[in-house]
């Protein structure tokens, strides 16, 4: 993956940030997008080293960039409607809590990778829902990464471009994530999934059947990774780490842990700190159940295995809600339906289900009626299919 990978659009996002570009700053020299993503089952499990399967998404995040003559980076969001000046020779590190943290970080991780990056315009917008677990974080980051490489003329691998855009929200963002959102991002493929080692970064990806269709419904309730909580359940993980490592010596994270071992050697490690290790090590082995599912097109396992992973998050990572559950209920009552489980950080956002292409109409329906009956919230409700990763926009002409 580099950023030549092109993609043609018609219209949408990328038409409103080249006519944004041409009516503030003239010709721009390259529009770039990258996709947000939804996680079809392993969640929390790639900051322990382990094993996820996402899926990249139609949405996607645009960025146009043409040069300047000067040191400075100007970022104007049309979805924010605000702008921010960048001294490229002058980075300020730390979160601020502003979309800026993405682009700035971006750019000083690229700056301490070797790349010089020039100074340059950038219009951005994104499609992506914000606050929903789609990653519209990386999406930012992916887009901007590929478009400061062009200006710069340099080419980077994607599993490069993903590490780079991780670090930059480890220490821009505050959110220290694992770094599947940036490797979808960069590797997603269309009508598959991808099984993703995220220790070694060797991946497969899996053909999605094509009478499924990945449904997405937004609780429309808002979370904020870096305001702790996910942060909270890492460094939960890592203490279980450290205590198994008194009996376990050569293991690194959680991903070298069996649930025999957890069984044997964790009775003693803080209530809470198991349950969130049992969790992840449970999920890293429903994630390889799922990846053998997918390849012997045993939708109903799958589907299983989606709901075990639901009730492991809701109970033991505790990272839930009423809404989620709720959502996750009414799918488990309707018809043509796999599987379904939250998906993403927690604390709101998402659920994501697999569902027979021929009932996602009357699944909607139920959705829509029972959610807004019991919450007296509307929620989104998106159909996908899997997309592909980030690149260039080749625009096509009237």
């Amino acid at each position: 993956m580099n950023p030549s990978t092109s993609h043609r659009t018609s219209a949408g996002s990328a038409s409103l940030v080249a006519n944004e570009f041409s009516r503030r700053y003239g010709s721009y020299s390259g529009i770039f997008r990258a996709p947000g993503r939804v996680n079809l089952i392993g969640e929390h499990t790639d900051y322990n080293d382990g094993l996820v399967m996402p899926t990249a998404l139609g949405f996607s995040t645009y960025v146009a960039v043409g040069p300047r003559t000067d040191r400075i980076l100007n970022a104007c969001s049309i979805d924010f409607q605000n702008e921010a000046t960048i001294s490229l020779g002058h980075l300020r590190l730390g979160p601020t809590g502003n979309w800026t943290d993405y682009v700035a970080g971006v750019a000083a991780e690229l700056i301490a990778s070797g790349v010089q990056v020039p100074g340059v315009n950038l219009i951005i917008k994104g499609d992506v829902p914000i606050g929903a677990g789609l990653s519209s974080s990386a999406a930012i980051e992916v887009a901007t990464a590929f478009a400061l490489l062009a200006a710069a003329k340099v080419g980077l691998d994607g599993r490069t471009v993903a590490a780079i855009c991780q670090r930059a929200e480890h220490e821009y963002a505050g959110t220290k994530c694992g770094i599947m959102d940036q490797f979808i991002a960069c590797y997603g493929q269309a009508n598959h999934a991808l099984l993703l080692d995220c220790r070694s970064l060797n991946y497969e990806l899996l053909e999605v059947p094509n009478q499924v269709r990945i449904v997405i419904c937004n609780s429309m309730v808002k979370h904020e990774l870096a305001g702790g909580e996910y942060n909270k359940r890492r460094a939960d993980c890592e203490a279980g780490v450290q205590f198994l490592q008194q009996h376990l010596p050569n293991i690194r994270a959680l991903r070298d842990v069996s649930m025999e071992q957890l069984a044997e050697f964790g009775g003693n490690m803080p209530e809470r700190v198991f349950r969130r290790c049992r969790h992840v090590v449970s999920e890293d082995a429903r994630v390889l159940a799922a990846a053998q599912a997918l390849r012997t097109g045993d939708l109903r396992h799958f589907g299983a295995l989606m709901i075990a992973s639901h009730i492991s998050l809701r109970d033991d990572y505790e990272v839930s809600c009423r809404e989620l559950d709720l959502l996750v209920e009414i799918a488990r009552c309707c018809e043509g339906v796999w599987g379904a489980r939250m998906t993403g950080g927690g604390f709101g956002g998402c659920t994501v289900n697999l569902v027979v292409e021929g009932a996602v109409d009357s699944f909607r329906t139920r959705v829509l009626r029972q959610y807004q009956q019991t919450t007296g919230i509307n929620p989104d409700i998106y159909v996908c299919t899997a997309a592909d990763g980030a690149g260039r926009v080749l625009e096509q002409t009237p």
